[in-house]
């Protein structure tokens, strides 16, 4: 029988591994300096993160429509005073801006934006990008590259240079949710592309596909649907995953990343931050699994009501890999709960989180709270083990927090590191 005393020095060292841990952020919505101002970085972009401009309208002091006519600057300004003065900063998002600017030495106490915007005007983009990598313990990161974006894509025409702790995914969300405005972009770069699918479409989107792969080298393909996604189903959706992306995919040998369950612009003048989530099907997921078994696939559902059943399905399919806590559920009592319901289900089997930055210093906040939950849950795990009299070494701890926070995925992609 485990004393106490020895569970409590399990718990302590479990947590310690996941303080030491280094990360693989495996989805962001990051770029590095190559990209120039798709970099979003500096107090105003975290301040003016959409889930603060969401909360900021609904106290009524500004109207949707009147707060994207200010500059920037009076953005920040007015969710400051909002959110940070005029009310307690007690939601998660307001927490994660004192959390950066706390880890970079400022003083919270003092609340002076001012003082905050001039500390991080004096830093280089390169000394920025180093010093949030150090605080937050990431090695490197995944970010989203959408060639149909027209700012995007010249920069990967030109003679990019890409910081290599930045990797690609390629973004598919145009080609498979609005396919109807595709043909003719991709008529006008050399792809003869019908706007019907017949077959010589398809292999002209197969080409597209695999030209982008490499042009990228891309680590997966990802697309992010709606909660009626279905499949198999009569559209160009499904007909374009099932003869040209999922092919592609298993020649280049990445995964297809499936994040299900978003409602865009129920709010159309929130824009960016009037998006909202429903339950999907999970129906949909178990085929693509059953039907490709030759094909991987990383998925995350928006949906809290989706979760156990996205973690049941993944112990039935071995090329199903499920991965974190996607926007709304980026939340601390979301993140519990369902990791501890994920390792109940699948132990050390999964993803527990990526973070889905848009600003650069997000990546402090989201990885310090995160790890947090996560080895708190473990801990209790690993505990309740050391109490049958198990015995784990501070070895194999470690090795399990690794595979947790990026061995998992690059063993899935077959990764060296």
């Amino acid at each position: 029988m485990t004393s106490s005393r020895e569970t409590d020095a399990v718990r302590d060292r479990v947590i310690q591994a996941v303080r030491e841990a280094r990360v693989v952020d495996m989805h962001t919505h990051l770029y590095s300096e190559g990209f120039g101002p798709l970099l979003l970085r500096g107090i105003d972009e975290v301040l003016t993160y959409h889930y603060l401009v969401a909360e900021t309208v609904r106290w009524g002091a500004v109207s949707a429509e009147d707060f994207w006519k200010l500059s920037k600057c009076e953005q920040a300004d007015l969710i400051w005073r909002t959110l940070f003065v005029e009310h307690s900063p007690v939601s998660e998002s307001c927490r994660g801006v004192l959390t950066v600017l706390e880890r970079f030495g400022l003083d919270v106490g003092s609340r002076d934006l001012k003082s905050y915007r001039e500390f991080f005007d004096t830093m280089s983009v390169e000394e920025h990008v180093d010093k949030v990598f150090e605080l937050a313990g990431v090695d490197w990161v995944v970010m989203t590259n959408d060639p149909f974006d027209e700012t995007e894509r010249p920069l990967w025409e030109s003679d990019l240079k890409c910081d290599p702790r930045f990797r690609a995914a390629l973004r598919v969300d145009p080609m498979l949710n609005s396919w109807e405005s595709c043909p003719e972009v991709m008529r006008c770069w050399g792809y003869d592309v019908s706007d019907y699918l017949d077959q010589k479409a398809r292999a002209e989107v197969r080409r597209f596909l695999t030209d982008w792969i490499d042009r990228t080298g891309a680590l997966y393909m990802a697309v992010s649907l709606p909660p009626d996604f279905s499949f198999p189903e009569d559209s160009p959706r499904a007909e374009l995953i099932s003869d040209c992306l999922l092919p592609v995919a298993e020649e280049k040998g990445i995964p297809f990343a499936l994040m299900i369950g978003v409602k865009r612009q129920v709010s159309r003048a929130f824009r960016l931050a009037g998006d909202s989530l429903a339950k999907a099907d999970l129906g949909a997921v178990e085929r693509l699994c059953d039907q490709y078994p030759n094909n991987k696939f990383l998925v995350t559902m928006l949906s809290r009501e989706n979760q156990h059943e996205l973690a049941v399905t993944a112990r039935k399919f071995p090329n199903l890999m499920v991965f974190g806590c996607w926007w709304f559920l980026n939340n601390p009592c979301l993140i519990e709960e369902i990791t501890k319901m994920r390792v109940d289900l699948l132990g050390l089997g999964m993803v527990p989180q990526h973070s889905d930055c848009r600003v650069l210093d997000q990546l402090i906040y989201k990885w310090e709270h995160s790890r947090a939950i996560i080895g708190g849950v473990l801990a209790d795990k690993y505990a309740n083990v050391a109490a049958t009299g198990w015995r784990v070494s501070d070895e194999e701890i470690k090795r399990d927090v690794a595979d947790l926070f990026a061995g998992n995925f690059t063993r899935f992609l077959r990764l060296e590191g």
